[in-house]
């Protein structure tokens, strides 16, 4: 017939079948106990593996507010999960010193275009004074996917920074909307590079480059920043800063100063970025974190606003004080044909002879009020 085994005890079937009444009820007690158990075993087993396969297991639970924030919860462990982070890590690794120091501009198509800005730009990094090992430690931050291709067919260090919403593709006029979402993006974009550990030279891409600015940076100095007009004192807050230069190092101070930054559109609505910093740059929360600012010299760090006037000194030179992408493509071509002069002179005529910029010409009559 059958046989049931439960446990270790003896098989339970015919050979029972003479045992007294008191033993079989005993017996058939013990097999209802035997096939509830198996029962039991049967829905924990089913349960074990359908929890097993739930990529969630939390998602069989009621949706209350603790489930809920465990569901939600990332691990303890979890790295960064935004994939263009990963790439932006590839390429300032790609792009760093060994200090991890790299030098950025921002591009959108209008200045990306062939015989443009982003032309003009690399031709002052190339015939500068020693200048061209520089362009390995450049990275591109394209605002559009045609400045992104038009970087990548030219340049190893390409960055795509998207913004929902928004089209950068064009040249955006001084303070419209447009104007001022870009430079705030730009602003916390800067940030970002700080948050990965990274040290950076941003410049605008209509400053041209004739010497490696480097060794006139201040050792140590947590942010230093070009201006538009310099009173010959780095320490003097009363200096008017211009946003298109600065060098920034990597830390806890500078992470906070930028977020502060940030904050501070609230404060001053409908500013940019370079308004609100001449309006925070004696804000007593700056000392409170400790950050050593420091204001470049117009002798090395020039501009239409204040041209650097020693051909032998200066570094950067900047469209700035001026309106009109044409306007600022002609004064920088005019401007490398002044830099190609200069440098085509033997050690005695630098020496001795007195240069002179033949610029501002159009972006003199194109002045922001």
């Amino acid at each position: 017939m059958w046989k049931i085994w439960c446990g270790s005890g003896t098989p339970l079937g015919d050979s029972e079948k003479s045992s007294s009444p008191s033993d079989s009820g005993e017996a058939q007690v013990l097999v209802r106990w035997c096939l509830r158990i198996g029962i039991i075993c049967s829905i924990l087993t089913v349960s074990c593996m359908v929890l097993y396969n739930t990529s969630n297991p939390f998602e069989l639970l009621p949706d209350s507010s603790f489930f809920s924030s465990l569901r939600h919860q990332p691990p303890a462990d979890s790295s960064p999960p935004v994939k263009n982070e990963t790439k932006l890590g590839k390429v300032l690794r790609g792009a760093a010193m060994e200090d991890k120091t790299v030098i950025a501009i921002t591009l959108n198509e209008a200045w990306a275009a062939p015989n443009s800005m982003f032309d003009l730009f690399l031709e002052s990094l190339r015939i500068g004074n020693q200048t061209q090992r520089l362009v390995n430690h450049l990275v591109v931050i394209a605002l559009d996917e045609k400045a992104y291709n038009r970087c990548i067919a030219s340049h190893p260090h390409c960055y795509f920074l998207t913004t929902e919403g928004i089209d950068f593709s064009h040249e955006a006029r001084f303070m419209t909307n447009t104007y001022l979402t870009m430079m705030w993006r730009r602003t916390n974009f800067l940030r970002t590079i700080l948050e990965e550990g990274y040290n950076f030279v941003f410049s605008d891409t209509d400053i041209m480059w004739f010497r490696d600015p480097f060794p006139r940076f201040f050792p140590d100095v947590d942010f230093q920043i070009a201006c538009d007009q310099f009173n010959g004192n780095p320490l003097d807050k009363n200096n008017w800063p211009n946003g298109g230069f600065k060098f920034v190092r990597s830390n806890n101070k500078t992470i906070e100063f930028y977020r502060f930054w940030n904050a501070s559109r609230i404060t001053y609505p409908g500013k940019n970025e370079q308004d609100i910093l001449n309006r925070i740059k004696k804000d007593p929360h700056l000392t409170q974190i400790g950050l050593e600012m420091r204001f470049l010299s117009t002798d090395y760090f020039g501009g239409f606003c204040n041209p650097s006037k020693d051909f032998n000194l200066v570094c950067t030179m900047h469209a700035n004080c001026c309106f009109g992408l044409d306007n600022k493509m002609k004064d920088l071509t005019a401007m490398l044909g002044d830099w190609k002069r200069y440098m085509a002179l033997n050690a005695t005529q630098k020496a001795t002879q007195h240069m002179s910029w033949s610029v501002p010409n159009y972006c003199r009559r194109s002045h922001p009020p």
